[in-house]
């Protein structure tokens, strides 16, 4: 797969599918296909969504609650999946630390 110009650098793009790829709660989602047989390619577009939104961030403040809204919303209508553990904050944040590492080692 080759990614067009503009886009972020793939470090950011792998470690987001990764800390997905970690998120129990989204992975029990997929595995079951609570979001239909496609259920793995919606966890791959919810990646490139995040990945997106962390791009379209660069001129405004990013913020948490934006991020675990957004991760909400697309489990719930995508995955039929409400998850009330926590995880959603936990995964928004360490998706938070992800970036802003990847914007400090880009300066």
């Amino acid at each position: 797969m080759t990614s067009g110009a503009g886009e972020a650098p793939p470090p950011l793009k792998d470690g987001i599918t990764t800390l997905l790829s970690r998120w129990n709660g989204l992975q029990m989602a997929i595995q079951n296909e609570w979001g239909g047989r496609d259920s793995v390619q919606k966890s791959h577009q919810l990646a490139s969504d995040i990945l997106s939104w962390f791009l379209q961030s660069k001129e405004t403040v990013l913020c948490l609650e934006d991020l675990e809204s957004m991760l909400h919303e697309s489990l719930l209508l995508t995955f039929n999946t409400e998850i009330e553990d926590g995880s959603i904050e936990q995964v928004a944040e360490q998706l938070m630390l992800l970036h802003e590492e990847h914007m400090q080692a880009k300066d």
